[in-house]
């Protein structure tokens, strides 16, 4: 039987399954006691925990047997919140060697109980890689949450037929390095991709070898899919990249997009805020559009998801994972999480305050920072909403939000005739100001900066006081606008950063600390706006 005819025979009864239990497991997950589930498994993380060699430094076989009321405040006593970079140095570079070119990793018994099989590997700004551990456990965990977070859309679109096609899945790079001993490391989306359950292999885009292409090659080949694919239903991915298919899409096409792809029902995005973009997805799709769901994932954790007909995403507190948080104004200067910082559990957040996100897991991170903030608007059912990293735009002390920075630049895009594709924001210490590259539509340069600089300038003096304050007394200038071309913000992200395509985003801020990418990106534009005149 050739794939396409196992494909069509797969296709309808795949379908029938998960809507036969879609309701069951939708009505199940919104039962659920989200603060029984994180006190249950608080106390699962540190039984599994205990015989580990960091289980054994901190104590967890006298905690696991204590209630939670009186084994949560002698964990958060005990065990200090660490950065990456204090895990690496406490822990997992025991476990890293490297000759040559040749490189291992190998974590057994460590923060987490038996050998870790993968590391989610995620290129840093400004440091080495990160390795993030991604055990077999986390493997399971996420599993659990995608069907959850499944099952949730087709109880609500009854009528859906995305299981009657496939979903293009917009991984970064597949290939994944060998560390020895059967340990993997890679993009944590090429993982979930190479080892996804074989009973999926049919619903899920693209093929392995276009997978495995170069970023702009693949790109162009799943363009190329889409259109000439009527099984695909759903796209999964970033939202730059999300858009950047979908144009070239229409390019090639040479018509509307409800017309080219009229079975597209579903797009999932996560990974960086959809607001900034909202304007042109809403320009693609001026009729019709799909249906749009949020999650909020990471190499670390699964976080929330966002169910059909509600507005914002639910924190979803039931897949492994222990959720503390911070209060920001806790935080230090560079957007850091003190050790001892004022850390609460899920049961003691306050609705509108924004918290960085600490957390502990089923792959052996224990009270670690991941540098996300969100905010809670309700506590039921637990709606959130992503604001950012928890870096800020603050070389002058404004404590800028990345939440802010975006709302500014999407509203500067509701202006006539301004179309922000990509853009990132950092400070120019010298002259004390920020400077802002914009690559706008089709590369063409605006024809007034100072009118996007006021704009954004007014935006962040409404919602940031301290940025409003500063401005006025003049302890920062106002912003300079640099305007490039949407190619040429991608070409230097490849060729300078080395990175693109796939979960490597354009940082929105600099996180650099004299603002050494916003500077590297103007200097890389310099030929073209001189050519420009």
């Amino acid at each position: 039987m050739t794939t396409a005819l196992l494909r069509d025979a797969t296709f309808p009864l795949f379908d029938r399954f998960l809507k036969g239990g879609a309701s069951l497991v939708a009505e199940r997950f919104t039962a659920r006691d989200p603060f029984a589930a994180q006190r249950e498994i608080f106390r699962d993380l540190l039984r599994r925990g205990a015989e580990t060699r960091f289980g054994r430094d901190y104590g967890f076989a006298d905690l696991a047997s204590l209630p939670f009321k009186d084994a949560y405040p002698r964990y958060r006593f005990r065990v200090p919140i660490r950065s990456y970079a204090d895990f690496w140095n406490d822990y997992f570079s025991q476990g890293w060697s490297e000759a040559g070119e040749r490189r291992t990793l190998h974590l057994e018994n460590v923060t987490w109980p038996g050998k870790i099989p993968f590391f989610c590997e995620t290129s840093g700004t400004t440091a080495p890689s990160k390795f993030i551990p991604f055990s077999n456990e986390m493997f399971a965990a996420n599993r659990r949450a995608a069907l959850d977070m499944v099952c949730g859309y087709l109880d609500a679109k009854r009528r859906s037929r995305l299981f009657q096609g496939r979903l293009l899945y917009m991984a970064g790079n597949t290939e994944l390095s060998d560390l020895g001993l059967g340990v993997k490391s890679g993009d944590m989306s090429a993982i979930t991709l190479r080892y996804r359950p074989a009973a999926l292999k049919p619903f899920i885009a693209p093929d392995a070898a276009t997978a495995a292409l170069p970023w702009d090659e693949k790109l162009e080949a799943m363009a190329r899919l889409l259109l000439n694919d009527p099984s695909i239903r759903g796209i999964s991915g970033v939202p730059p990249w999300i858009l950047l298919l979908l144009k070239r899409v229409r390019e090639l096409g040479g018509e509307p997009l409800e017309k080219l792809l009229p079975g597209l029902e579903l797009i999932i995005h996560g990974g960086t805020s959809l607001k900034p973009y909202a304007s042109e997805f809403a320009a693609l799709f001026p009729g019709a559009a799909p249906q749009f769901l949020e999650l909020l994932p990471s190499s670390e954790a699964f976080m929330g998801f966002q169910l059909p007909g509600e507005e914002l995403m639910r924190l979803t507190p039931y897949y492994g994972v222990f959720f503390e948080f911070v209060p920001v104004e806790a935080l230090d200067e560079r957007g850091g999480t003190p050790p001892d910082a004022p850390a609460v559990p899920l049961e003691q957040i306050e609705v509108g305050r924004r918290y960085a996100v600490i957390l502990t897991t089923c792959a052996g991170l224990w009270r670690y920072h991941i540098g996300d903030t969100i905010r809670f608007r309700a506590k039921d059912p637990l709606f959130i909403e992503f604001t950012g990293r928890d870096r800020f735009l603050d070389r002058f002390e404004e404590k800028v939000t990345q939440g802010e920075v975006e709302e500014a630049v999407a509203r500067l895009n509701r202006l006539s005739g301004v179309e922000v594709r990509e853009f990132m924001v950092g400070p120019d210490i010298a002259a004390r100001r920020h400077l802002w590259v914009l690559a706008l539509r089709d590369g063409e340069r605006a024809p007034h900066c100072e009118i996007l600089a006021r704009e954004l300038d007014g935006v962040l003096r409404e919602l940031n006081a301290d940025y409003a304050t500063f401005r006025a007394q003049g302890r920062i200038a106002a912003p300079a606008v640099v305007p490039v071309g949407e190619e040429l913000i991608y070409r230097w992200s490849k060729e300078v950063r080395g990175k693109l395509g796939g979960q490597s985003k354009i940082p929105h801020i600099d996180p650099t600390l004299e603002g050494e990418l916003v500077v590297s990106l103007v200097g890389y534009a310099a030929p073209t706006l001189q050519a420009a005149g």
